[in-house]
């Protein structure tokens, strides 16, 4: 999943377009945010869904289909529709509302993802959470990006700690860890850092673009999950990777740190030193 350099305005159309496609969003999931009336049901592997769910994708999807008739899409809810083959391949992957659990209970910590992959390497990404009237967007090229307080956009940095003891981490759950038959590992992490938190879905990898945190890693993670992170955290100066440091986003795992602490979180989380 090594991303190529190009120029810094490759990706300004498809930058703009994306930002168009959250604000289309936003309207939909916004809409019906916290609505005593919300539709939700069970998936066929237990996870919940919405009708904002359901609504939020057919309207990115509907705009990229006028925009960008060419380009394939992977969605959560509506899965893949093939774009135009060969080289260049162009698919945009995206999560309506990453934090269903949250939006059903009325808790503003969900966000919709936004990404663009060319030949399977994320180019383009926008986070909106507009409960909390935040969003975050970078390409390939152009930097990573979010807006202000009074509607101002300002460059964001990850951090230049280089200490694992002085560095704050997220996880997304215990259980999630557990499941994946990790629990030493984290358990491990957590006594090797200065401050552990599970801040949320999305969240937690913006903080760490911001310069708040060191790392962020999940386990049972699709590609509409994560690829959206991925130019904002790369552009911003970190690293993300899969659990075990492989560059895609296709193995069920992620990885993100400011970058040079990635070996050492590496080398932490794949030590076969049992925990006491």
């Amino acid at each position: 999943m090594t991303s190529p350099s190009p120029g810094a305005d490759v990706f300004d159309d498809d930058l703009a377009l994306a930002l168009r496609l959250a604000d289309a969003a936003d309207a939909v999931s916004m809409s019906r945010f916290d609505a005593a009336d919300l539709d939700v049901r069970l998936k066929a592997d237990a996870t919940h869904v919405t009708e904002a769910d359901l609504a939020t994708e057919r309207a990115i999807r509907d705009l990229i289909a006028a925009e960008r008739p060419g380009d394939g899409v992977l969605g959560e809810e509506f899965g893949t529709d093939a774009g135009t083959p060969g080289p260049g391949s162009r698919q945009w992957i995206i999560d309506p509302i990453d934090g269903t659990a949250n939006y059903l209970k009325g808790i503003p910590m969900w966000a919709t993802l936004i990404a663009l992959a060319v030949d399977g390497v994320p180019q383009v990404g926008v986070v909106s959470q507009p409960a909390i009237g935040r969003r975050w967007w970078a390409a390939t090229g152009s930097g990573s990006w979010t807006n202000g307080p009074d509607a101002s956009s300002r460059r964001i940095h990850v951090s230049a700690v280089d200490d694992l003891a002085a560095s704050s981490v997220s996880f997304q759950s215990i259980g999630q860890w557990d499941d994946a038959g990790r629990l030493d590992d984290l358990i491990r992490l957590t006594r090797a850092v200065w401050r552990d938190r599970g801040y949320g879905d999305a969240w937690p990898y913006m903080l760490l673009a911001e310069g708040r945190l060191e790392f962020v890693a999940e386990f049972d993670v699709k590609e509409y999950d994560i690829a959206a992170h991925v130019p904002i955290v790369r552009e911003a100066g970190g690293r993300f990777t899969d659990i075990d440091g492989v560059d895609t986003i296709g193995t069920r795992s992620s990885l993100a740190t400011n970058g040079v602490l990635h070996e050492a979180y590496l080398h932490l989380l794949t030590t076969t030193e049992p925990t006491t």
